[in-house]
């Protein structure tokens, strides 16, 4: 891609944490069988009126504020029409002229430095159902998506590579994931995404013809879709040949985008105002409610992490990978002050046995036994290889403690000079290979001396006695 640039905009579809439907009470519970979660309302039956979900709203207002977006005080729900079998009432209620929020932004940690996208708009709307194929031959509806509450946040065509899309991507979730409106299940469908892709000569200002990219769920997917998107329309456009504005989907076994249809336009839609609902005011009790919950997002964390308390780059992006995972440091933190230590601790021994599904998390220990056990490693009552040995038993068991742990099975560094010099004597003797190479400066050969120790007590010797004793006796 030397004479063309990319230019990508992404409109993701995201679905609002509420226990109902936007527009009736109908639950919103992933997995019950099909049609179950179904009303009058959501079937669009005649007679059945909408009312919308007041704690929709406030999941919508608080998303669209850490977007940095502007709220209107009014905003109008519009009937967008079109026929498709999952859809019941032959029309979407969604928001278009009048969305309750427009003109915000997401800063995207890049390679390069930090990206800020444009987002144009926040605005809600309803789900529609879900075509299921190939059941016995036939194709049928389930609708128990249909009415689900969603946002959908229209983002500027300000990414120029699939690899931005993708950060960007992961960067909206994390910041939905951190509100708690949203819990980033792409395989369950509560957060997806469109791409829209088109080229452009380098150096110019004015945009190509774009063609959308639907239902793409997965990371690997969007970069996946969007680079062989590209692709096709280089090799179309430098064979002579024009973009036609359609939408298109990804065959991950091929590779390959392929034509859904031509691309609608906003007419096509036939937009007008929905007659059952009023509108939409949103007032200043609420946004200052919502933006009081709004808290700190995942860019200013980490970077707060990296420069006061001194965590890497790679360890604040791990640990900020999800809101538990904050809350499980930050309480282990507050009880053992050494931020880098219980970093370290977490990320190689806490988060290898948690299970996380959407905003759930669960660990097999707690951020009270953590800082114990590391409060043992600290003061030399135990040693880290121990200290493994103690997590291991704490593994499931809340009600135990570290301390009780290395009482009852005998767990203790030793720290005797006496008992450990004849063990370093003996190894002397058995490797003076090893022993000649550090009087010969070879310092790093210390540890292999330090580790025979620790392997032949099992991991209770103090380990920086150890290396003080083979100094003086090899030195």
């Amino acid at each position: 891609m030397t004479e063309y640039e990319p230019v990508i905009g992404l409109e993701v579809h995201a679905q609002l944490l509420t226990q109902s439907k936007l527009f009736c009470a109908c639950s919103t519970a992933f997995g019950r069988e099909p049609n179950a979660n179904v009303c009058p309302v959501c079937l669009g039956l005649p007679g059945s009126l909408p009312v919308i979900n007041q704690q929709a709203v406030a999941y919508a207002v608080r998303a669209a504020l850490a977007l940095g977006c502007t709220i209107h005080e009014t905003s109008i729900f519009a009937r967008k029409n079109y026929f498709y079998p999952d859809l019941p009432k032959g029309y979407q209620i969604s928001q278009y002229e009048e969305p309750f929020s427009t003109h915000g932004h997401l800063d995207v940690e890049l390679e390069s430095g930090v990206k800020r996208v444009g987002i144009t708009r926040v605005h809600m709307e309803e789900d529609a159902g879900k075509n299921v194929h190939g059941v016995g031959g036939d194709s049928l509806v389930d609708l128990n998506r249909a009415g689900v509450p969603l946002i959908e946040i229209v983002g500027e065509p300000d990414l120029r590579s699939s690899g931005e899309a993708a950060a960007y991507l992961k960067a909206l979730r994390d910041v939905l994931l951190f509100l708690g409106v949203n819990d980033g299940n792409l395989e369950e469908g509560s957060f997806r995404c469109d791409a829209n892709v088109s080229i452009r000569p380098r150096g110019a200002t004015k945009l190509g013809t774009r063609c959308e990219l639907k239902n793409l769920n997965s990371f690997r997917f969007v970069q996946r879709a969007i680079d062989a998107e590209i692709a096709r329309q280089t090799a179309l456009v430098d064979s002579g040949g024009t973009v036609e504005q359609e939408t298109r989907a990804f065959d991950p076994d091929s590779g390959l985008t392929r034509t859904l249809r031509s691309k609608e336009h906003a007419h096509d839609y036939r937009y007008f105002p929905e007659p059952d609902l009023p509108p939409l005011t949103i007032g200043a009790e609420l946004r200052d409610t919502e933006q009081a919950k709004v808290g700190e997002l995942p860019l200013p964390l980490r970077k707060r992490w990296v420069d006061e308390l001194g965590l890497t780059s790679q360890a604040a992006h791990a640990l900020a990978g999800h809101p538990k995972y904050v809350r499980f440091f930050e309480e282990t933190r507050a009880r053992f002050d050494h931020p880098v230590k219980v970093a370290n601790w977490i990320l190689t021994e806490v988060l290898r046995g948690a299970v996380v599904h959407g905003l759930d998390a669960k660990f097999k220990i707690t951020p009270a036994q953590v800082a114990e056990l590391l409060e043992l490693v600290e003061s030399g009552k135990i040693s880290g290889k121990q200290a493994k040995e103690v997590q291991a038993a704490l593994d499931g068991h809340p009600e135990k403690t570290p301390r009780a742990i290395v009482e009852e099975r005998g767990l203790q560094v030793v720290s005797d000079a006496s008992s450990l010099e004849p063990l370093c004597r003996q190894l002397i003797e058995q490797f003076p290979k090893q022993a000649e190479s550090i009087r010969a400066g070879k310092k790093g050969v210390m540890g292999f001396f330090v580790g025979q120790v620790m392997k032949q007590t099992q991991g209770s010797a103090d380990p920086k006695l150890v290396s003080e004793l083979f100094e003086k006796l090899i030195g």
